[in-house]
């Protein structure tokens, strides 16, 4: 997996580099509900420096800058995930994908 790809999909969030849960659910080729769901089912495993739930605000400015409309998309706010929270979520995702992007995407985080 090529470093400059997941080093694109890492964005600054309230002071805290983060990944988008729509982005990682991308890179582990499972769906975005997918991901959610599984968080979800394990929501102890995420205190709010491993994960930040996008306030409206930042959703509506978020589905701006990536062009996601009513009619398709993004229609729930997202989860934006830190370098801790990507590291809890290998203990989620068990597949080989899921363990060779992790290994990449903590690479790529400086």
């Amino acid at each position: 997996m090529e470093l400059q790809l997941i080093q694109k999909k890492i964005y600054e969030i309230r002071g805290c580099q983060t990944m988008f849960d729509f982005d990682l659910a991308e890179l582990y080729g499972i769906e975005t509900k997918a991901l959610k769901r599984a968080v979800r089912r394990n929501i102890d495993r995420f205190p709010s420096d491993f994960m930040i739930e996008l306030t409206a605000e930042e959703f509506e400015n978020l589905r701006c800058q990536f062009g996601a409309s009513s009619w398709g998309g993004t229609r729930y706010l997202s989860f934006a995930f830190t370098q801790e929270g990507i590291a809890m979520l290998s203990s989620l995702l068990h597949s080989p994908t899921a363990i060779q992007v992790n290994i990449a995407i903590m690479r790529a985080f400086f």
